[in-house]
C-alpha cells in the first residue's frame, strides 16, 4: 500500500511513504501494470512454492527430519509474508486507497511482520540444527531430533506473535490530503526509530552475524577436515570379537560407501541451507539498507522504481526458497515429484469415476 507518512519515513514491507511527484509515478497506468503484473508473478509462484514444501515434509514419511521441520516452519512464515503483504499491494496499486478498514489495517500489518520475523528466527534455527549435527555429532543424537524440533519451531512462532503485538499500537488508517484512505504509522519518528533500530538487530543482523560464524565452523568441519572412513579389517574384527564381521566381506565396502554417502549427503544439505541464508542476506539487503539510511538523511530517498525493485526482493525471499529446494536437494526433488504424480493419479481416479457415474 502506498501512504503519505513524511514524519517517520519509515515502512513496512506494502507501505511505502510517498511525497510529491513520486506518488504520481505510482498513479501511472505503466507503474501499475508493471507492479501488478510482478507482485502477481512473485507471489502466485511462492505460494503454489511453499504450499508443495509444506505438503510434501507432511505426507511423505522420510522427509520428516528435524530439518525439514524447520523448513516447512519457514514455508508457512513465508507464505504468511506472500499473503500479507504481497496480496494487498496488489489491491493498493489498483485501487489507490486502504479497502480493509481499521482492523485490517491492523491485523495485515500484524501477519506482515509476524511472517517477516518468523523466517528469520527459522533461518536461525536450523542453522543453528546443522551446527549442531555436524559439529556435535554425539550431542546432535539427542537434541536433533523431530521432536525437540517441532518444541523449538513452537517458540519460534510464540516469541515473534507477542512482539508484534507491538504493531497494534503504531499503525492506525489515516485520510491523507486526497481524501483517500491509507493505513500508515501513528507514531512519531522519533519513536519509531528505537523500535526499528531494535527491530533490525534481533531479526537481520544478528542471524547473519550468528550464520556466518556457525556456517564457518561448519565449513571447517565438512569441507576442510578429512573425514576418518572406517574399513575394519579381519585383524580389527577379530580383536572386537567380531568374526561375522570378516567373515562378510560385503561390509569392509559397505560401511565406508556408506560413510562417504552420508558426508555428501550433509554436505549437499548445509549448500543448501547456506544458499537459503544468502538469499535472505541479500534480498533483504535493498529494502533494509533504505529503510536504515532514510532514518539519519533531512530528505528521503523515495523513488518509486527503486521501492517496487525493494518489494519485489522481499516477496521473492519468500518465494525463491521451494525453487532452490527442488535445485539442490535430489530428496525434495523426488518428492515434489511423488507429490505431483499423486495428485495427477486422483484427478484420474475422479475422472474415470464421473465417468462411470
Amino acid at each position: 500500500m502506498i501512504t503519505e507518512n513524511s514524519s517517520s519515513k519509515m515502512d513496512t514491507p506494502t507501505n511505502i511513504s510517498l511525497v510529491g511527484s513520486v506518488e504520481s509515478v505510482t498513479e501511472s497506468i505503466e507503474y501499475k501494470t508493471v507492479s501488478v503484473f510482478l507482485v502477481l508473478l512473485v507471489c502466485g509462484v511462492g505460494i503454489v512454492g511453499n504450499i508443495m514444501v509444506v505438503l510434501v515434509v507432511l505426507t511423505t514419511r522420510h522427509m520428516r527430519t528435524p530439518t525439514n521441520c524447520y523448513l516447512v516452519s519457514l514455508a508457512v512464515a513465508d507464505l504468511t509474508v506472500l499473503v500479507a503483504a504481497g496480496l494487498p499491494n496488489i489491491s493498493d496499486s489498483l485501487v489507490g486507497a486502504w479497502i480493509y478498514g481499521h482492523a485490517g489495517c491492523l491485523g495485515i500489518t500484524y501477519f506482515q511482520y509476524l511472517g517477516i520475523n518468523v523466517s528469520s528466527c527459522s533461518i536461525t534455527a536450523f542453522t543453528v540444527e546443522r551446527y549442531i549435527a555436524i559439529c556435535h555429532p554425539m550431542r546432535a543424537q539427542t537434541v536433533c531430533t523431530v521432536s525437540r524440533a517441532k518444541r523449538i519451531i513452537a517458540g519460534v512462532w510464540v516469541f515473534p506473535c507477542v512482539y508484534c503485538m507491538l504493531w497494534f499500537f503504531l499503525v492506525d488508517i489515516q485520510v491523507n490530503r486526497d481524501n483517500r484512505v491509507q493505513c500508515g504509522y501513528r507514531v512519531s519518528r522519533d519513536l519509531y526509530l528505537p523500535i526499528y533500530l531494535i527491530d533490525f538487530a534481533i531479526f537481520y543482523v544478528f542471524p547473519l552475524l550468528l550464520a556466518i560464524v556457525l556456517y564457518g565452523l561448519i565449513a571447517r568441519i565438512l569441507f576442510m577436515s578429512p573425514m576418518p572412513h572406517r574399513a575394519d579389517t579381519a585383524a580389527t574384527a577379530a580383536v572386537r570379537g567380531t568374526c561375522k564381521e570378516s567373515a562378510e566381506p560385503g561390509n569392509k565396502a559397505s560401511r565406508p560407501a556408506r560413510s562417504r554417502s552420508g558426508v555428501s549427503s550433509r554436505k549437499q544439505v548445509t549448500k543448501m541451507l547456506a544458499v537459503v541464508v544468502i538469499l535472505f542476506a541479500l534480498l533483504w539487503m535493498p529494502y533494509r539498507t533504505l529503510v536504515l539510511v532514510n532514518s539519519f538523511v533531512a530528505t528521503p530517498y523515495l523513488d518509486a522504481w527503486f521501492l517496487l525493485f525493494c518489494r519485489i526482493c522481499i516477496y521473492a525471499n519468500s518465494a525463491i526458497n521451494p525453487v532452490v529446494y527442488n535445485l539442490m536437494s535430489q530428496k525434495f526433488r523426488a518428492a515434489f515429484r511423488g507429490l505431483y504424480r499423486c495428485q495427477e493419479q486422483e484427478v484420474q481416479r475422479r475422472t474415470r469415476k464421473h465417468f462411470v457415474e
